[in-house]
């Protein structure tokens, strides 16, 4: 690769199914020269549309979480922080859920992250959430958004499990010069933390880092196959809702008129072996939010809701403060009455709700080391224990993943074409 060019370079990250999409591309080369937009492929992805050098991919390769994707910096380790092999970096870990009804009714699981944005917003400590929410344009893709008040937080509650290029709008975010929230996937997370060490404004700035513990979004072929079972065209679609209003509450899709549900299930099925994932997240090395402040997640035994109990199941997360900031936020939100703490939880506890975290996290060494015997591009890792993991495994078991992993590189499923953008995408993102 050293003749290649700036642009071939930076779509080797999308051609080698590295890249989730999440905008900070664009917000590292400016707008005027890359922009992510959903291509053919139905993703979201940098198209250039104007120069690119050498270095400004290089800075993209040094901040992209594609490419690169560390644990929790050192500084926020302190001697209170107790480490778990699969679960990382902790002080404290509970089952809780939103206090207000309202917002648990509405969030994803049990409503902690959007009580946590409402109450960060009331009790003043920042200033505004930047999150996440269903987008206008794209009704099964969300968009990045920045949240003023309780209604527009709540407003936006509810997963995303479609493309969402959140850090796109980073540079407006940081302009306001005001302290804020984020809360985003483990990659977004990740892919800020890196930027950080290139902006100081960011750690000055965000002064809580918040994430849901992610198995990883639906393809755009997944979402359109869903489609057509559940006989809906896309392109009448108005609304689209994956979840939330109980849990994990219906999907429900509006097409002027007509208003149609269907269960969690329909979408992902039970068992994780049948999800569909874009490649970058079946090798993931860190879906809990591993440098989050605090990271929230489902609570249902073995990692799957069923559909008798979900119709009545009114929701409850399993919180992992990380940080002395993130137990701080999460006990004075139980004081003032935000969110309601149910008890303490351990590590054991976060497998039993979360087994396909812990088993991902015990392979991802092992599936990365696939990616370089097949000679693609490996994410370089820094404080996430994969080698420790790696090494419990049976012998047999860290051979068939890793040749799991290559066989399939080789086969060609983890490869993408070049971006390139559907028609209108450069106009209408023109347009914002």
């Amino acid at each position: 690769m050293n003749d290649a060019t700036p642009t071939d370079r930076l779509y080797r990250i999308a051609r080698e199914g590295l890249c989730i999409g999440c905008g900070l591309c664009e917000a590292v080369a400016g707008p005027d020269n890359v922009k992510v937009v959903k291509t053919l492929t139905g993703y979201e992805r940098p198209v250039v549309v104007g120069t690119l050098d050498h270095a400004t991919v290089d800075r993209i390769y040094d901040v992209c979480p594609g490419t690169r994707i560390d644990g929790m910096p050192e500084r926020e380790i302190d001697s209170s922080t107790r480490m778990d092999d699969v679960w990382g970096p902790w002080h404290r870990m509970v089952r809780a859920h939103a206090a207000d009804p309202e917002i648990r009714f509405e969030g994803s699981t049990g409503g902690v992250l959007t009580a946590l944005g409402s109450y960060l917003l009331s009790s003043r400590r920042v200033s505004f959430i930047y999150h996440a929410r269903a987008s206008g344009e794209e009704p099964t893709f969300g968009e990045a958004h920045l949240s003023f008040s309780h209604a527009d937080v709540v407003a936006g509650a509810g997963s995303r499990y479609g493309p969402t290029a959140i850090l796109a709008r980073l540079d407006e975010a940081l302009a306001y010069d005001e302290p804020f929230a984020f809360i985003g996937k483990p990659c977004d997370i990740a892919a800020l933390r890196n930027q950080a060490r290139h902006d100081g404004r960011i750690d000055r700035l965000v002064r809580y880092w918040l994430a849901l513990v992610c198995g990883g979004f639906a393809p755009p072929e997944s979402t359109k196959d869903f489609l057509e079972r559940v006989e809906i065209e896309p392109a009448a679609i108005t609304a689209f809702r994956y979840r939330g209003r109980g849990c994990p509450g219906p999907i429900r899709i509006e097409t002027g008129d007509r208003v149609t549900e269907a269960h969690y299930i329909d979408l992902w099925g039970v068992e994780e072996s049948k999800w569909t994932l874009p490649w970058r997240c079946k090798i993931c090395p860190d879906g809990i939010g591993d440098s989050a402040d605090l990271a929230a997640s489902d609570t249902w035994i073995g990692g799957s809701p069923n559909r008798i109990d979900s119709e009545t199941d009114p929701g409850t997360n399993a919180v992992v403060a990380r940080t002395a900031r993130g137990a701080e936020l999460l006990e004075s939100a139980a004081r003032d009455g935000a969110i309601t703490i149910e008890y303490d939880i351990m590590p054991d506890e976060m497998s039993v709700y979360q087994p396909h975290q812990m088993h991902k996290k015990y392979q991802a060494g092992p599936r990365l080391q696939g990616l370089a015997d097949a000679g693609y591009m490996v994410p370089s890792t820094r404080g996430l224990r994969l080698a420790e993991l790696a090494s419990q495994l049976p012998d047999a078991t860290t051979a068939a993943e890793r040749e799991g992993t290559s066989h399939r590189v080789r086969e060609g499923r983890a490869a993408e074409p070049d971006p390139s953008p559907a028609r209108g995408m450069l106009e209408a993102v023109s347009r914002r």
